[in-house]
């Protein structure tokens, strides 16, 4: 066996052979045959097996047990979409030798007719001849199968007129589909044998394949949903999920038609002899640096890959991806679309939630990233304080008013309006409208604010209290005695509690009208405890109706209370 030859290289017959250039191609052929006996009673050209060893830019140079290698053209290969590679076993035929002193090769045992009698015989048994492809006619070809045959263009496998020159002067294998030895008419069909040939290529390379093998192809077609790789006569898909880890919009983003690649085989169906390739198998997973290189709590940046109903996902890098939950999104409001706040392509910071490795997934907040509004809730709005704020929405039993992105309080129906019932919020209040409340409570842990706005309003008794201070004499009429205990009204709203003096209370006033009206009063004592003190005698008997003076003893502000004593 003679030394490889490189691809790069211009094979030339081995130069420490002294009688290569006085050898004749028939003296070495001779030598060929007897070095390969034939068993007895073999006739025509004898198939052997050689070994590639070399596969250069337009050749394949074929190590055949003798001094120098043959050579096949690297053409019979390719348009066969078979994958040769040095180490590989071939059958073939010793044809000849070329000017370089090579041994020119056949892949198949064909035999070449010499007369009409071995032509009627292949063409009865329909067995497969060797021709030569000599000119392009109207039609289709011309081919030496030892007498001229005419070779139809729909029969010549050709795709098109390029390819029908390019066959002129290569050795073709055909099969004679008309014999005419009258008018010397023969018709041969290239097609078929190509076709069957084809077949048994591909039943040859599923045998030969495994799950799980790399195997090197050609990208033959592309289209949406993956790419067909021919993998050495037969076709593999490479499905757009199995390209990259990261997700891309079609498989022509990174991939072209007649690209090299390897590939692994992931699945091969026995029963419709379809198989699965996979790219990015043969990468390392992007999650496996994932618990070494994010964590919770941490603050993360990427692009909105997609939308759903139920939330968005970002890529943290190719390959990995987190997704925010709709209720994750804003503190604000209630998000019910995430399409309405995010779109594909937009570019948010986010916080890791958590992180599933067996179940690669991680959960992300995009409200997080901001700061929870609560946490520092009670500071900024302390209860007692007023607020102001718009109107966002409506219930039934009340109306919920934003104080801050992210806190909004609720004014339930009944802190409304001081001066009459409310049936519906919607009644007297609109959404957008700027309204002034007073915090009653917070409550952080259930990030809930109750407000009220009849509360946030100045009363007469928060104007009494107001104006007032302990000690002053006031005007005011007795509206219910108790015992040494009495009710004193000041106005509409200003009550007072007051002790009486150890006495017998008189019988109160009979009422000519029933009810007191303390509205229509309200504006006589409001003057008069504004103006000074009643004129009454201190020496008349104290009962209920009577209007008299008063002393404040104490007023709370916080507590909303007086008290008062008899003057």
């Amino acid at each position: 066996m003679s030394t490889p030859t490189t691809p790069d290289s211009n094979p030339t017959p081995e130069s420490n052979e002294p009688t290569e250039t006085t050898e004749s191609f028939g003296q070495l052929f001779a030598e060929y045959e007897r070095s390969h006996a034939r068993p007895t009673g073999e006739t025509g050209p004898r198939q052997i097996e050689g070994t590639v060893v070399t596969v250069s830019t337009d050749s394949v140079y074929v190590d055949i047990g003798y001094k120098t290698e043959g050579v096949l053209p690297l053409a019979l290969f390719t348009d066969a979409g078979e994958t040769i590679e040095p180490g590989t076993k071939l059958l073939v035929t010793v044809k000849g030798r070329n000017e370089e002193g090579y041994y020119t090769l056949s892949r198949h045992k064909v035999a070449q007719p010499k007369d009409w009698t071995s032509l009627e015989q292949a063409f009865s048994e329909k067995s497969i001849i060797a021709g030569t492809v000599t000119a392009v006619v109207k039609g289709g070809l011309t081919v030496d199968v030892g007498v001229r045959a005419f070779l139809p263009a729909s029969r010549s496998g050709a795709r098109d007129a390029a390819e029908m020159e390019k066959l002129v002067g290569q050795e073709i294998r055909v099969r004679i589909t008309k014999l005419d030895s009258t008018d010397e008419d023969v018709v041969v069909d290239r097609r078929a044998v190509t076709e069957e040939e084809g077949r048994a290529t591909r039943d040859r390379r599923y045998t030969e394949l495994r799950e799980g093998d790399i195997v090197s192809g050609t990208i033959r077609t592309l289209n949406d949903y993956g790419a067909f790789v021919d993998i050495g006569g037969v076709d593999g898909l490479l499905h757009i999920s199995d390209i990259a880890w990261n997700r891309i919009a079609k498989p022509s983003d990174v991939l072209t038609a007649g690209q090299s690649i390897d590939a692994k085989i992931l699945k091969i169906d026995p029963e419709t002899r379809r198989i699965a390739l996979g790219l990015k198998q043969l990468q390392p997973h992007p999650w496996d640096v994932v618990p070494t290189k994010y964590t919770a709590g941490e603050r993360i940046r990427g692009a909105v890959t997609r939308v759903t109903d139920f939330g968005a996902f970002v890529e943290l890098e190719p390959g990995i991806e987190g997704m925010i939950h709709v209720s994750e999104m804003s503190w604000a409001k209630k998000v019910r679309k995430p399409g309405d706040l995010l779109k594909p392509g937009d570019v948010v910071e986010a916080l890791i939630l958590s992180i599933q490795l067996i179940e690669r997934r991680i959960a992300l907040g995009l409200k997080q990233a901001i700061g929870d509004p609560w946490a520092d809730a009670a500071e900024k709005f302390p209860i007692g304080s007023i607020i102001e704020g718009p109107i966002t929405n409506f219930t039934k039993f009340g109306a919920f008013v934003q104080l801050a992105e992210g806190i909004e309080g609720m004014i339930h129906v009944s802190e409304i309006s001081a001066e009459k019932r409310i049936e519906r919020p919607q009644d007297v209040l609109r959404a957008g409208q700027i309204v002034k409340a007073k915090i009653l409570d917070l409550d952080k842990e259930k990030r809930q604010l109750r407000l009220s706005i009849k509360q946030s309003a100045p009363t007469g008794l928060d104007e009494f209290i107001a104006e007032h201070k302990p000690g002053d004499i006031i005007t005011g009429r007795l509206i219910e005695i108790s015992g040494n205990r009495a009710t004193v009204a000041f106005g509409e709203g200003v009550q007072a509690h007051c002790t009486l003096p150890d006495a017998t209370p008189a019988a109160a006033e009979p009422a000519a009208t029933g009810q007191v009206d303390l509205s229509a009063l309200s504006s006589m004592l409001k003057a008069k405890w504004k103006s000074g003190p009643a004129t009454e005698s201190k020496s008349e008997a104290i009962r209920a109706g009577q209007t008299r003076s008063f002393r404040i003893i104490n007023l709370n502000p916080d507590a909303k209370t007086i008290q008062v004593e008899v003057a």
